[in-house]
């Protein structure tokens, strides 16, 4: 299977490889699932993982296993500068200024919560206003929600059109003296749609409001650059891209996260400690309270190396002829209408099937072999906005192909055999 638009690189070739010799790199795309080969489109929940990040876990496990910054043994040291290694690589990956900006998290979720909690918590007082869009993640609204509900303060909500895209000028009409900060998703994760943030954070920039972005679907899609974007704060998880769960980053500028309060108190996140008074660490570990996920940081970096050795840009077009296919090819199934219609789209294609449950679609689908997600997707005010409970989520990832798509639309054919 030759794809024309290559999108993996090596670092010894300095060659384009074809999507199948990317595939090859993910063991478990090589599988079969109910008798059948692995059809993967469930990607937006979480990626799967090169053969290289499962085995710098299994390094770390086998050859460095240790706690960090504190030991001055030969394990402790080589666990430390691994996990700190890995820290460069982020910054250098999404162009934070210095690794003072790169906060390890557990994941977005935590990323916000830790923002809503301290900068919120310092800057957001009765009567003020927090501004998201109604296409965001629970993860995006419910830390939000809690934080107004302690200061007394308002949410507002950036409306959106029928094709899923925020409405620019009543986005800019929201700006208010009150606003003490604007949070968007980069991508939406139940519609695919590619906000334009650049210009969003400037418009809240000019009236001196911050911005925190969710790029938790971005990351794996597209080059990210903080100084570029000039966002605030950007929050993501490494197992959207390739890398293991339970680890994230927060992007913050440094000047924010000096002023703001730490999240959680205990070990390392302090200089000093007595019983009248605590001292706390620098950046980024001021943030960073306790044993964090260590495997988890060295798995990120090298899933980082991996997408390093890819061509961003050629991931990017062929993700796009991958969903102009799909959503071509979805659309001639009678009955079937797909929700989000955005003119910049990612390789998100969330859809309805006329008289039969998205529950019923996806349990059909995983007897043919292929994994997508069926719900709400953490995004109940997404299906509200469309009127419906729940969609089915074919989402891609570079290592798809247009031959899983024909297997997915066979297999709807089917659903509806048995079921329309």
């Amino acid at each position: 299977m030759e794809i024309a638009s290559a999108t993996y690189i090596e670092e010894k070739l300095k060659a384009p490889v074809p999507v199948e010799s990317c595939r090859f790199h993910f063991p478990l795309l090589r599988r079969q699932v109910n008798g059948k080969p692995l059809v993967y489109f469930d990607n937006a929940a979480t990626s799967q993982k090169p053969q290289v990040v499962i085995d710098a876990i299994m390094r770390y496990y086998h050859e460095e296993n240790s706690n960090i910054h504190r030991g001055v043994h030969y394990l402790s040291t080589k666990a430390t500068e691994a996990y700190e290694e890995a820290r460069l690589k982020v910054q250098r990956f999404i162009n934070a200024r210095s690794i003072e900006e790169v906060i390890y998290v557990r994941g977005t979720t935590e990323a916000i919560n830790l923002v809503a909690t301290t900068y919120g918590r310092k800057n957001v007082s009765e009567g003020d206003e927090v501004l998201i869009s109604a296409m965001e993640h629970h993860s995006n609204i419910v830390p939000w929600q809690m934080l107004c509900e302690e200061r007394k303060a308002t949410m507002h909500i950036i409306p959106m059109n029928d094709a899923g895209e925020l409405l620019l000028d009543e986005y800019e009409q929201l700006l208010g003296e009150r606003t003490k900060i604007v949070c968007l998703a980069h991508i939406s994760n139940a519609l695919g749609t590619i906000n334009p943030i650049k210009r969003m954070i400037a418009a809240a920039h000019a009236k001196g409001i911050p911005v925190l972005i969710d790029g938790a679907q971005a990351m794996p899609h597209m080059r990210v650059d903080m100084q570029d974007l000039d966002c605030d704060f950007y929050a993501f998880s490494s197992h959207k891209m390739f890398g293991p769960t339970g680890v994230g980053v927060l992007y913050g500028k440094k000047e924010l996260l000096n002023a703001m309060p730490p999240y959680q108190g205990g070990g390392d996140m302090i200089k000093s400690v007595t019983f009248e008074k605590t001292t706390y660490n620098d950046l980024p570990y001021k943030f960073e309270a306790g044993t964090p996920n260590i495997e988890g940081a060295i798995g990120l970096g090298a899933a980082i190396d991996y997408m390093k050795g890819m061509d961003l840009t050629a991931v990017a077009a062929y993700e796009h002829e991958l969903l102009t296919y799909a959503a071509a090819k979805l659309l001639e199934i009678p009955g079937l209408r797909i929700i989000g219609t955005a003119k910049e789209k990612a390789s998100v294609i969330s859809f309805v099937l006329e008289g039969i449950h998205p529950h019923d679609i996806g349990t059909i689908l995983d007897y043919e072999g292929i994994a997508i997600r069926t719900g709400h997707h953490c995004a109940q005010p997404v299906m509200q906005r469309f009127g419906v409970p729940a969609t089915a989520r074919a989402s891609f990832a570079f290592y798809n192909t247009k031959e899983e798509v024909d297997v997915l639309v066979k297999a709807i054919y089917k659903v509806k055999e048995v079921l329309g």
